[in-house]
Parts: structure tokens; sequence; C-alpha cells
């Protein structure tokens, strides 16, 4: 196993974590399974998006925001229900095939950190499996 250090910067926000995935996988040594991509956070999540057109990061964020507002009722004291709502929303891991020694991923998608909590140190951790 393998831990991913992401150090986010805003409450809400989408870093690129793919080539922090890659290098995992090429130090594993596996040339062909899985990579299982996962988050121990309940105000945080992974997911696999497009990573050429930086809006869609922002719009992605815009409208979680839009879906499930801070402000939407929370009884908690930490007001950060919302963030634990997108969290599961988003999910908290991405498994990826492995071949060739490369995480397999369509021309336009990246792997994704998505903060609802920040700014926050968080940890990814990741597990590849030879198969």
């Amino acid at each position: 196993m393998e831990t991913i250090d992401v150090k986010t910067t805003t409450r809400s926000e989408m870093i690129d974590i793919t080539s922090l995935v890659r290098a995992a996988v090429r130090r594993s040594g596996v040339s062909d399974g899985l990579v299982c991509v996962f988050c121990p956070h309940t105000t945080a999540g992974v997911a696999i998006q497009e990573n050429s057109d930086p809006q869609v990061k922002s719009d992605m964020v815009r409208h979680l925001g839009l879906l499930v507002p801070r402000e939407a009722g929370s009884e908690r004291p930490d007001q950060n229900s919302d963030a634990h709502i997108k969290g599961s929303v988003i999910g908290q891991s991405v498994t990826l095939i492995v071949e060739g020694g490369r995480p397999q991923l369509g021309n336009w998608q990246a792997v994704f950190f998505c903060e609802f909590d920040g700014p926050r140190d968080r940890r990814v951790l990741l597990r590849v499996l030879a198969g």
C-alpha cells in the first residue's frame, strides 16, 4: 500500500492526482492488474473526470455547491454536513485497470482528489494488485 499526501488550499476543490497514481503503479512493479485509489476521509472523495478543460473542475465544484449548499440546515456544530453529503455523492474510491504497467484512463480522463471541507492536509491510499 502507498500513501499520497494531498494539501488542499480552499474549502472545495478538485486536485489532479493522476501523475501520483501513475508513479505509485510504476513503483509497484505490477504490469497487469488493478489499482484501488481510496480516500479515508468523510468530507472528501476521489473521482475520475475530464482533465483537458479546467472549467469542468470549477463547474463540478459549483454545481455540487448548488445541489448541497453549505447552509442547508446543518445541526452539527462544525457546520460541515454539506461536505459529508458531497463526499458521499462523489464516493471514496475508484478502481482502475493496470495494463502494461500503466493505469488505463480514457483520452480526457484523470483521477481527482475532491476536497469539500478544506483547507486541510489529506491523504489518499493506493493498493496495486497483480492479476
